[in-house]
C-alpha cells in the first residue's frame, strides 16, 4: 500500500498531536484541528490504512490512535523538520553551564548532563572521554625485596602506574633487567587487543624459568590498559521520567529507574567508538537493546577530546519525545564540548 501525501499529513498530525498531549487522537479531532480539507470519514479511512501498515496503533482503552515505533521511525527519517535551534535564553544558559569556571573534567561532565536535562526535560547520560588508542610506552621492573618487584608502567598518554607484584622466585638484578628489556622490545606501542597468548609465549620462550613472573607482569599491564578504558558516567534528570503520563505504571518506572543504576546497561545505551563521531543516532522503542527501555527512545552522539579520545552523550525520553528539538540540543552540546576541549581549557 502506497503512502500518499494525504496519509503522510495525517500521520504527521497524529505524531505532532501525541507529542504535545500524550492523548490518543481520533479522526474528528484531526479533521477539525489540522484543517486538512477532508472530512472525518475520509480521515478515518486513511487512519485505517495507516494502522494496517503498522504506522499507528490503538490503545486498549481508547477509540483514538497513537503512533507506533514504526510510525516514529518513518517520521524521524523522512518527515521531521530541522529545529530552529536553541533560543537566546537557552544558548545563554548552555554557555554559562559549560564554560563558566570549568577546569575539571568531572565538573564539566556534571554540568553537561545537568544542562541537557534542563534544556530537554528528559534524562541525560554523559561519559568522560576515553582514549581507546592508549598503548604501553615503557616498562621497568624494580626489585623491592626477596618476594616482590614493582612494575613501573608508562603508557602512550604519559600516565605512570606503579604496581607491586608478588613472586615466588626473584631473578637476580641482571636477569630482571634483561626481562624488562625483552618485554619492552615486544610490548612497546602495543595495544590491549594485541597482548594475547602468542604475545606472552614469545617472552616465555626467552625466559622459561620465569614464566610466572612474566605472566603476572603482563596481567598488570592488561589491567592498567583496561583501567584507562574504564568509563566514568554522569546522569541527570532521571526523575524527569515521573512527569510523563506513559510512565505512571509503577513497575514500568521502577524498571527504568533500575536501568539508570546499572553501569553496564548505560554503557551499552551510549554505544561505542564505532558510532560515527559526527552523526546523531536515534533509537526508537524496541530498536534499543535494553528491554527495560522499550517504551523509551534514545538519542545519542559522540564528542571528541584530542585525536583519540571519545566521549558519549545519550538522551532518554518517551517515544513521543520532541525529536527535532532534542537533536538540536544534542548537536549544540556536542559542538560546545568539541570547541571547549579543543581549546585546552581543562586542567590535566
Amino acid at each position: 500500500m502506497a503512502l500518499s501525501d494525504r496519509k503522510l499529513k495525517i500521520l504527521e498530525a497524529i505524531i505532532t498531536d501525541y507529542i504535545e498531549t500524550a492523548e490518543p487522537i481520533g479522526s474528528r479531532t484531526i479533521a477539525k484541528k489540522y484543517d486538512l480539507g477532508i472530512s472525518p470519514a475520509t480521515v478515518r479511512n486513511e487512519m485505517s490504512d495507516l494502522e494496517e501498515m503498522g504506522l499507528i496503533e490503538q490503545p486498549h482503552t481508547s477509540a483514538g490512535r497513537i503512533p507506533s515505533d514504526k510510525g516514529y521511525r518513518l517520521y524521524v527519517d523522512n518527515m521531521m523538520q530541522s529545529s530552529s535551534g536553541l533560543s537566546g535564553s537557552q544558548a545563554e544558559y548552555l554557555a554559562k553551564a559549560i564554560n563558566y569556571n570549568v577546569t575539571k573534567i568531572e565538573y564539566l561532565m556534571q554540568q553537561t548532563a545537568k544542562a541537557i536535562s534542563m534544556l530537554t526535560n528528559y534524562t541525560a547520560v554523559v561519559s568522560e572521554p576515553v582514549d581507546n588508542q592508549v598503548k604501553v610506552k615503557h616498562i621497568q621492573l624494580v626489585p623491592v625485596d626477596e618476594r616482590s618487584i614493582v612494575a613501573v608502567i608508562v603508557t602512550s598518554d604519559n600516565t605512570v602506574k606503579n604496581s607491586v607484584i608478588k613472586i615466588k622466585t626473584m631473578p637476580d638484578t641482571n636477569t630482571l633487567a634483561k626481562i624488562s628489556k625483552s618485554i619492552n622490545s615486544l610490548i612497546s606501542n602495543v595495544s590491549l587487543e594485541e597482548i594475547n597468548r602468542e604475545f606472552a609465549a614469545a617472552v616465555f620462550d626467552v625466559f622459561p624459568e620465569y614464566q610466572e613472573t612474566i605472566a603476572k607482569v603482563l596481567k598488570v599491564v592488561i589491567s592498567d590498559l583496561r583501567h584507562n578504558r574504564d568509563v566514568h558516567l554522569y546522569t541527570s534528570g532521571v526523575r524527569n521520567m515521573l512527569g510523563f503520563p506513559e510512565f505512571n505504571d509503577l513497575d514500568k518506572i521502577k524498571n527504568i529507574f533500575q536501568t539508570f543504576e546499572e553501569k553496564e546497561m548505560l554503557v551499552s545505551l551510549l554505544g561505542n567508538e564505532d558510532n560515527p563521531a559526527d552523526k546523531v543516532q536515534i533509537l526508537i522503542g524496541n530498536e534499543n537493546s535494553i528491554e527495560e527501555l522499550k517504551d523509551c527512545s534514545v538519542i545519542r552522539a559522540n564528542y571528541k577530546f584530542g585525536n583519540n579520545s571519545i566521549g558519549r552523550i545519550g538522551i532518554v525520553g518517551p517515544t513521543r519525545m520532541n525529536y527535532s528539538q532534542t537533536v538540536s540540543v544534542l548537536n549544540e552540546i556536542v559542538k560546545t564540548l568539541d570547541n571547549f576541549m579543543s581549546n585546552g581549557l581543562l586542567e590535566e
